[in-house]
This record gives structure tokens, sequence and C-alpha cells, in this order.
């Protein structure tokens, strides 16, 4: 499951990246021709919708349309490594294993600042004060629906603060360095790598420690700036609004299927 937002230059790379068989779901919030270049890029197990909402809510769309039992997170500014799938097929979920965290690493610029980085989630998840990245998540749907789902007021951090919940509902975060994903667009961090990093770290000690409103939540303290120059969000004409999508409901009110153990894939 993938957010995007004006990710018209991206978006291919990403769909490059992954195999033929694996379906995609691109929850999209943009105003250039992301799902134009999407379409043109992947004409099979490829499905759009278009929700104008937070990065959070359209991660929690995304759940909320997947029937599997293991729900992979990602972002279009990211290609997976070529043996991803096959690591992936390795992993046996333990009864209480609630998310997977994979490594976020680059294989040209800012390549040391990715692995401190992947090396931080590792070390939290061991000592159960778990983050993640959006861009390398695994979350079991069961467990996701258990805890409510992602919070729809955050609009960034949502994925730290979704396995730090599933941490203290009980649920094993486990980190997995060898599920690897390497970050292509590197804007964020061109525009400050100081800033990027105490906004990760202050935003996601606040929200831990729960000392975070509803309307503190919802700004992004800047996060998304340069991204999108700020443009607003609109819906492209003729593509399905979730509102109208037969048969969604809420993840918050789905109840939760038995699940049959077997190797995750």
């Amino acid at each position: 499951m993938v957010p995007s937002r004006n990710e018209a230059s991206n978006i291919s790379r990403f769909l490059r990246a992954v195999p033929a068989a694996v379906s995609v779901l691109l929850v999209d919030a943009s105003v250039d021709d992301t799902c134009a270049v999407a379409r043109r890029a992947r004409r099979e197990n490829l499905r759009i919708v278009r929700d104008g909402g937070r990065v959070a809510a359209a991660r929690q769309l995304g759940a909320d349309l997947s029937a599997t039992d293991w729900i992979l997170f990602s972002d279009a500014d990211v290609e997976f490594s070529r043996d991803y799938l096959e690591r992936l097929a390795l992993l046996w979920p333990g009864e209480r294993l609630g998310a997977v965290v994979g490594a976020k690493l680059s294989l040209d610029r800012y390549a040391g600042y990715y692995r401190a980085f992947s090396a931080w989630l590792g070390l939290l998840c061991r000592l159960g004060l778990p983050a993640a990245s959006g861009s390398n998540l695994l979350v079991r749907r069961s467990a996701l629906l258990e805890i409510g789902g992602f919070d729809p007021d955050l609009s960034c951090n949502e994925d730290s603060d979704l396995v730090w919940r599933l941490r203290r509902s009980g649920y094993e975060v486990r980190y997995a360095a060898g599920l690897a994903v390497y970050e292509f667009d590197h804007r964020r961090l061109d525009a400050g790598l100081f800033r990027k990093t105490v906004h990760s770290l202050a935003r996601g000690a606040l929200l831990d420690l729960g000392l975070l409103t509803p309307a503190r939540k919802r700004a992004d303290w800047g996060y998304w700036a340069g991204r999108d120059g700020g443009r607003a969000l609109a819906p492209a004409p003729g593509e399905p609004r979730p509102e109208t999508i037969p048969g969604l409901t809420s993840a918050r009110r789905l109840a939760t299927r038995p699940e049959r153990h077997r190797p995750l894939a």
C-alpha cells in the first residue's frame, strides 16, 4: 500500500522495482499527473484510489481496502531490494508479532545518514521502544484493527506512532535489517539534514509521551514543505473518491479474521 502526493517524477521508478505479480494499492492525493504516469508504468495489479486527506488517513484507507493478513506499507520515493520478497517469505510470524520494521537505506547520497537511521530503528525495536519508517513497514492487519488503526489527526510520524501503540498493546515489533528499501529522492534531507533529524526525534518523543494535542498532531511543523510547494490537493476528474467505493467500511468497525500461521508473503 502506497500513499502518493505529487510523485510523478518518482512513481515509475518505484513501480518498476515491484514484481509484476504483486498487487499495489496507490492512495493518491496529487495535483500533478502521478496517476497517469503510474498507469503507463504498470498496467496490471495496480489499483488507484483518490483521497485528499493526510498521510495517516491514506494509509488507513489502504488498510480498509486490504483483505490480506499482512499489509506492506511503503512510499513512492523508494525502491525495494531485489531479494526483498525472498527474504520476506523466510520470516515466520509469532502469534503476537504485530509489525516488522525494515531498513531504509540509500545507494547514492546520504548513505551514511540512512545507515545510522536504520541502526537507530533497530536499536529502538530491541529496547521495546519501537519507531518505524512508513517506507518499509509490514503490519498484521488484525493487530492494526485491534488498536484502532492509524491516528487520522497525524500529518506525519504516523508510522512510529502506530508501532509504538502496537507495542503498548502487547504486540511484538521486530526489526529486520535484511528487508531493505533504498531511498532515491533526497529533497527533504537536501532542505536540511539537521532539521529533519531534530523534527523526527522531537515529534516522536512528544507522541510517545502523549503530549501532542489533536491540533498539534495536524500541524506538520514544516515536514512536507518543499515536497509539493504547498499546493492544495484536489480530486482528479473521474477518479473514485473513497466515500463512493461500494462496501468500504472504517477499519475501526471491521471484525478481525482468523489467521493461518504461515511464512509472510
